[in-house]
């Protein structure tokens, strides 16, 4: 099915306002108190520092479990997400968190308004990523931060097949058989098609002007905590695939 960016923006919010009620059930999208939690500290940690009241901005926060982790490190976070169901959950469980609805390509917030900008498992659903990379510029003071988790969930290597062969409904544990085709024709209408791989993202984030481009593949503690939820064969596939973090700053004089 051929979908106008208009229809795919809406058909992503309302996917995403559908899977809310059972986003938490995957323990890919929930994080777990201990072991979970102190790997991922650990990874924003190293690209973002201490938070010590900085202003936070989690693009597609879903239910808030990086708004909670990003809370735990000090910063002063707001979280924004197109699916007002994941915002009410969210709101549930951090009521001192401001979560506001908008569109990650369309913030609508003031520009140089925030010092750290966060997402996970964005950019993949992005229909013009580069609308969203110049969009997050603005909106990230001189000097602020960008840190990207995301991976490539398409192209895979042989073994990486036969894991996801393995696994019912591929890497979605708690998702439905509905709703992993409209998944899928999600998938084949975004702008990463094919996969968002770590060097082409940071090849748009260069070109839209971020410098101090890291791309950070040292995920395995994560994946490990992640490993004692998860059966053998989920286990298996997340290994095989290409997750990364990317860290990037916004010049203090744009070039």
């Amino acid at each position: 099915m051929t979908l106008s960016n208009r229809d795919l923006r809406d058909e992503i919010r309302d996917y995403w306002s559908d899977r809310a009620a059972t986003f938490d059930d995957d323990p890919g999208h929930r994080i777990d108190d201990g072991a979970e939690m102190a790997a991922w500290e650990v990874l924003f940690g190293r690209h973002l520092g201490d938070g010590d009241g900085r202003a936070l901005l989690d693009l597609a926060s879903g239910t808030g479990e990086i708004a909670r982790l990003c809370q735990r490190l000090g910063f002063a976070v707001t979280g924004l997400d197109w699916a007002e169901p994941m915002l009410e959950r969210a709101r549930g469980k951090l009521p001192d968190v401001t979560f506001l609805q908008a569109d990650a390509e369309r913030t609508t917030l003031p520009s140089a308004s925030m010092d750290v900008i966060v997402t996970r498992h964005l950019v993949w659903t992005l229909v013009d990523p580069m609308a969203a990379f110049a969009e997050w510029f603005r909106v990230l003071k001189p000097e602020g931060k960008l840190l990207i988790v995301d991976g490539d969930f398409v192209s895979r290597s042989l073994l990486g097949k036969i894991f996801q062969r393995m696994v019912p409904n591929g890497s979605h544990s708690a998702i439905s058989a509905i709703n992993a085709a409209r998944h899928k024709d999600i998938l084949a209408n975004v702008h990463f098609s094919g996969g968002a791989r770590a060097d082409q993202v940071a090849a748009l984030l260069y070109s839209s002007g971020y410098r101090e481009i890291t791309i950070d593949k040292r995920l395995a503690p994560i994946h490990r905590a992640q490993a004692t939820q998860f059966d053998w064969r989920k286990t298996l596939l997340r290994r095989s695939e290409h997750r990364y973090a990317i860290s990037a700053s916004k010049p203090q004089i744009p070039e």
